[in-house]
């Protein structure tokens, strides 16, 4: 072999350990690729690529019965950003079960089906809570893209010990690059403040300046413009949510009938949300023989 073909095979050898390498600190420049009829998308950290989901788990909008007021917030910010208008990250906090992350999915569906040249096609991007540290990656990526995006990441929280929550700070708020203008990230969460209550307290009682430890810890929660709290609902709006199911797929069932098998349902599970009003009309639906 000749010492050209040497040299030759140990630069390409080179160049696969820098390419390795650079994938391995988050600095591949090669862009993950896009599907023209596909919308939806997880988020591969490790593979640093885009996986498309043939199918999205989701609800109509019309059937998140309760949250009508919150429904129509998430939809006019939404709206305003497939437009190219101003909008804001939106954090979505509170009650387990009320419909949190079926509202993402379903406004997303919900403004890709409308008939109106003004707005844009929006892909959205589900990314999990241990891949938030590789969220700036993602974002190089989609900076050069004509297509607009929305992040999603279901149940986002923090524990004591984990720092990442500042990396996210940055890339809503704060950082030097700032989000990318075809970008918004959307987040569930049961934690208003994203963070456990005794941390935040505990930085209180033994930090030199207990607010400005505070403040550090909540402060991430302020970087979403858009705040939605799902609470508790009450048994009239249990049984609305209900109704609203039954009605949707069609199980003729006598009005009485309906509530008393709902509430015993909900007092059997302790609780009433439209977690478990969904769950009580599948039950429905197999005792009277219906397919949902």
């Amino acid at each position: 072999m000749t010492d050209s073909e040497n040299l030759s095979r140990i630069s390409s050898a080179l160049e696969q350990i820098a390419t390795a390498l650079g994938s391995m600190a988050g600095l591949s420049t090669t862009a993950p690729e896009l599907i023209a009829e596909t919308d939806a998308y997880t988020w591969d950290a490790g593979r640093q690529r885009l996986s498309p989901v043939a199918k999205v788990n989701r609800v109509p909008l019309e059937l998140l019965a309760g949250v009508a007021h919150l429904r129509d917030q998430l939809v006019e910010n939404t709206l305003a950003f497939a437009r190219g208008y101003g909008a804001n990250n939106a954090l979505l906090w509170g009650a387990r079960g009320m419909g949190k992350s079926s509202m993402v999915k379903a406004v997303h569906a919900h403004i890709n089906a409308l008939a109106d040249p003004a707005v844009a096609k929006l892909i959205l991007i589900e990314i999990n809570r241990e891949d938030i540290g590789s969220l700036p990656v993602l974002l190089r990526f989609l900076v050069t893209r004509s297509e607009r995006f929305i992040l999603y990441c279901d149940d986002l929280s923090f524990d004591r010990d984990e720092t990442t929550y500042k990396a996210l700070k940055t890339v809503l708020d704060g950082g030097l690059e700032g989000r990318p203008a075809n970008t918004l990230f959307y987040a569930t969460s049961n934690r208003r403040h994203l963070m456990p209550r005794d941390m935040i307290e505990n930085e209180r009682s033994t930090a030199i300046n207990p607010s400005e430890a505070v403040e550090e810890k909540v402060s991430l929660s302020d970087r979403f413009g858009l705040w939605l709290g799902f609470h508790k609902c009450d048994q009239d709006t249990y049984l609305d949510m209900v109704r609203n199911y039954v009605r949707y797929y069609g199980i003729e069932i006598d009005e009485d009938e309906l509530r008393a098998k709902a509430i015993e349902w909900s007092a059997t599970r302790g609780a009433r949300s439209g977690r478990v009003a969904i769950q009580f009309v599948r039950h429905l639906a197999g005792e009277k023989g219906h397919a949902v």
